[in-house]
């Protein structure tokens, strides 16, 4: 890794980190999504008992995705508009608070409220560090930051679901949110203290609400960028189907612990981290083009068969192996997809990627909501989704332009 000095432009307090500095501290940011997610999959059972509504779970995580998405839609223009880091302080508080909300919830209605609330907030720290890192690199040198990056982040999935079974296992779930509030305080901390801004003051956009959503249209009218995001926000579609469907068939349906449950999820995740970190040096050998097709030709391979499982009520390790095949498609889709969209939008990186991570929040509160909706007990409802997505990826990498990757 590189230790030169990022050209950044700090307070007057705060010295320009080198590459490794920020991939951690844009990484530690990132992260809270998966801390806000994963660590409260295995409590998804004792949450619908205590609420006493089976549907209470994916509804909760359903509001999370969809308050991702509407906050990206403005947390992007507003960091293009005011800097990187004043978005990301504020939206950290209104996280911290929410999370602290969603400790003290007492239906399944106040559950969701503050989960939407807390997606809301913590929506600045998804969109606007991915606008940094386009910031200060492009091609391959982001696809390696950005590699770096989920090196970092990588971590949080792994660890988040065996604290929550752990938590689960010896006290209520609430104690979850208040962990997830104390990791919303320390990312505040490390922000005021140790991130610069990317975004120099003459580079900044000071445009109104109308030309924000001319600039919109503008960039979801560009090819390149359409057909990217599109095929990321299917492959993240395919994510977030996982996530709501495995517990309910790895804790309901073959009657795991949830201990065993995160274990398995960790593992998952650290297959993800490994591919993602393959994948810098796969798209500087052979670009990006080869690298997405590849992926989505796994990820469709892999919910192929997950479905032929799911539909012949195959045991766990059939469920695994497929569900496996899909994360090495995750590591290798979604980092490329996204290099690619942003690419030929550097004066507003973070309008592009706001709304290219409000299109994948949407894809995966649809596909969330989907396997939920028509929960059997089964692993076919998210085979199905997973399975629908993918056959989306492949059909919108068929209209993405030749010269661009």
């Amino acid at each position: 890794m590189s230790t030169a000095p990022i050209a950044l432009v700090p307070p007057a307090t705060i010295s320009p980190p080198t590459t490794r500095h920020l991939a951690l501290l844009l990484g530690f940011l990132i992260a809270i999504g998966p801390v806000s997610v994963d660590m409260y999959l295995p409590a998804f059972p004792t949450i619908a008992r205590d609420f006493h509504d089976p549907a209470a779970p994916g509804l909760t995580l359903a509001a999370y995705f969809a308050g991702l998405a509407i906050g990206q839609m403005t947390q992007g223009p507003f960091s293009d508009r005011t800097g990187r880091r004043l978005p990301i302080l504020i939206g950290l508080t209104i996280y911290t608070l929410a999370s602290l909300g969603c400790a003290l919830a007492w239906s399944t209605d106040s559950l969701i409220g503050f989960r939407l609330l807390a997606a809301f907030g913590g929506s600045a720290s998804v969109v606007v560090p991915r606008a940094m890192v386009r910031d200060v690199a492009d091609g391959p040198a982001a696809a390696m930051l950005f590699s770096k990056l989920m090196l970092v982040m990588g971590v949080a999935p792994i660890i988040a679901p065996i604290l929550g079974s752990a938590i689960v296992s010896v006290g209520s779930w609430r104690w979850i949110f208040v962990l997830a509030a104390a990791y919303g305080v320390i990312a505040l901390a490390l922000v005021w203290f140790k991130l610069p801004d990317t975004l120099a003051a003459g580079r900044r956009s000071m445009v109104g609400f109308r030309s924000i959503l001319v600039r919109y249209g503008h960039i979801a009218s560009d090819r390149g960028f359409l057909t990217n995001a599109l095929t990321g926000t299917f492959a993240i579609g395919a994510l977030f189907a996982y996530l709501t469907g495995t517990p309910g068939v790895f804790i309901g349906e073959f009657h795991w612990q949830p201990l065993s449950y995160a274990a398995l999820f960790g593992m998952n995740a650290a297959l993800y981290i490994g591919f993602n970190q393959w994948n810098p040096h796969l798209v500087a050998r052979f670009g990006l083009r080869p690298v997405v097709t590849t992926a989505i030709a796994l990820l469709l391979i892999g919910t192929l068969a997950l479905t032929i499982g799911a539909m012949s009520n195959a045991g766990p390790i059939a469920i695994i192996g497929a569900l496996l095949i899909c994360q090495a498609s995750y590591g290798f889709a979604l980092p490329s997809t996204m290099v690619a969209a942003l690419s030929r939008h550097q004066a507003h990186a973070g309008s592009a990627s706001a709304l290219m991570g409000t299109w994948q929040y949407l894809g995966g509160a649809i596909a969330g909501s989907l396997v939920g909706g028509f929960a059997d007990g089964t692993a076919r409802p998210m085979a199905l989704t997973m399975l629908g997505c993918a056959v989306l990826a492949l059909g919108t990498g068929a209209f993405r332009p030749q010269n661009l990757l």
